[in-house]
């Protein structure tokens, strides 16, 4: 959210860390150890602990104090949407530091400036490897700008030492290149008979997953739903599991040129028709959105947000539960992605997908309110979208009645939200609905043209399987139905 804001703003982002971080706090607690032979003539002795060192169980928080406290002498303030976020004015805009214990990412319009005031007086931090963001690899992930000038977020160091690590675990063992999805379309894991692995082969098989679950975190949002659902088996996997999670591998090494735009145009949704319906007479009434009565004064550039979400019924047949995927955008630029396995056990798609689309109502209030706290500008419209007709015209619809009362609260909680005014929900084919790819195992066939590849790789390299011309921009998620912004992507659709 933050490199988004610095692009959307026109100010600089710096990636920087600060070294032996936790020993520039102090304890609080009274801390003791009992001297060693190491120390010589001291040896018996009750040495006290004045600093956090490293592995004592309260280091962490007292450097999160420590850093907190220069923040402030420094004009920020902790961010109320998240703590590790601060903030302050900069006039026509807000400046930012977003925290990962000592590793920053600041963003300011002289960024330069606050990095001195961090190494003198009376801070004295040690700073490392500070450079610009479009250069540097921070948190694991490459940033660089594309051929337009278009900051980008891209894994491919991290996966490169994923294959490393791989290699290492399986005796240097190439990964297969002949894959090109996640997992099989309709696979179910859950039903594998293969033997249990042995207890090495779980702590292999626990790696791996966590490694990928950082992936998904700095951008490869491709493989979440797999990753999900191989997650389900870390405490007793087998055989079976293990060969999907090598196969997912094999995905990730084979297509790690994908890289995230921060592209910070508006949608064009000119075509999209808006339905008024009157409200008052029903139980929900025409309300208004809550909104933060104690958010910062919105400053700078708006943001227009974009919600996609989707369904995919008995993804588990074990259990019967479905999967919901959710996919946001702000302006053009994916910035929250969801996957998780249902709570509950839905007979019909109609009730999975009212499942989804509270959960992506949820994260629409959570990410508004969240730009609201950094002190951005919101747009009065959020646009969502789902690939159920029946769900959508039940949500949107205020004479519409529900059928299955056990849908209640997901049906009466989806339709206050439209019922505000600030949601505008609308029925797009499946096939370009961007959750799809986080609601089940797609064929790189059916997901790969239409929703990925515009996505994450908006420029060709070398080395990719498909060397096909790509369309000019995202520019056909703000369009309708029937109408695309760009003939490129059009032929496409067609073809």
């Amino acid at each position: 959210m933050c490199l988004f804001l610095a692009e959307l703003n026109g100010m600089e982002a710096y990636a920087t860390d600060i070294g032996n971080a936790y020993l520039e706090a102090y304890t609080s607690e009274r801390l003791v150890i009992r001297a060693g032979k190491e120390f010589g003539d001291q040896e018996g002795h009750l040495l006290i602990i004045s600093k956090a060192l490293y592995g004592l169980a309260s280091s962490g928080l007292r450097f999160n104090e420590l850093l907190g406290k220069c923040l402030t002498k420094l004009g920020f303030k902790r961010s109320m949407c998240e703590a590790d976020i601060w903030y302050r004015d900069a006039g026509d805009c807000y400046e930012y530091v977003a925290t990962y214990v000592d590793d920053l990412c600041i963003v300011a319009k002289d960024p330069l400036e606050l990095l001195d005031q961090l190494q003198g007086e009376p801070f004295n931090f040690k700073l490392k490897g500070s450079q610009p963001i479009d250069g540097a690899v921070h948190l694991g992930s490459g940033f660089s700008r594309d051929p337009d000038g278009v900051l980008t977020m891209n894994p491919e160091q991290y996966i490169n030492r994923m294959e490393d690590a791989y290699k290492q675990r399986f005796d240097g063992e190439t990964p297969t290149t002949r894959v090109s999805s996640p997992l099989d379309p309709g696979d179910h894991p859950e039903l594998d008979t293969s033997e249990f692995l042995d207890e090495d082969g779980i702590e292999i098989y626990q790696s791996l997953i966590g490694s990928m679950q950082w992936a998904i975190s700095i951008g490869r949002w491709d493989i979440q739903t797999a990753v999900m659902t191989l997650s389900s088996f870390r405490a007793q996997p087998r055989i079976g599991h293990l060969l999907r999670v090598k196969r997912m591998y094999a995905y990730l090494i084979k297509f790690r040129y994908f890289k995230i735009r921060f592209d910070t145009r508006e949608p064009n949704y000119e075509a999209v028709e808006i339905q008024k319906y009157d409200w008052d007479n029903t139980a929900y009434g025409n309300g208004e959105e809550d909104l933060p009565l104690n958010a910062p004064k919105p400053k700078g550039k708006r943001v227009v947000l974009t919600h996609y979400f989707d369904a995919n019924l008995m993804h588990d047949i074990l259990s019967g539960k479905s999967v919901t995927g959710v996919f946001h955008m702000a302006n053009m630029t994916p910035i929250m992605w969801y996957s998780k396995k249902a709570a509950t056990t839905e007979t019909a798609t109609y009730g999975a997908e009212f499942l989804a689309a509270r959960t992506c109502m949820e994260h629409i209030v959570d990410l508004r309110n969240s730009f609201r706290y950094l002190g951005v500008p919101v747009f009065d419209t959020s646009y969502v979208w789902g690939d159920n007709e029946s769900q959508v015209k039940s949500s949107t619809i205020p004479y519409a009645k529900l059928n299955k009362r056990h849908n209640i609260l997901s049906y009466h909680y989806v339709r206050q939200m439209v019922a505000k005014g600030f949601i505008n929900m609308q029925h797009i084919r499946s096939e370009w609905n961007l959750a799809d790819t986080l609601s089940k195992h797609w064929s790189h066939q059916s997901n790969y043209k239409k929703l990925i590849k515009p996505l994450l790789n908006y420029h060709d390299y070398e080395n990719m399987i498909d060397q096909e011309e790509l369309p000019e921009s995202m520019e056909w998620i703000g369009s309708s139905n029937q109408t695309y912004q760009k003939d490129s992507f059009n032929d496409i659709c067609t073809e």
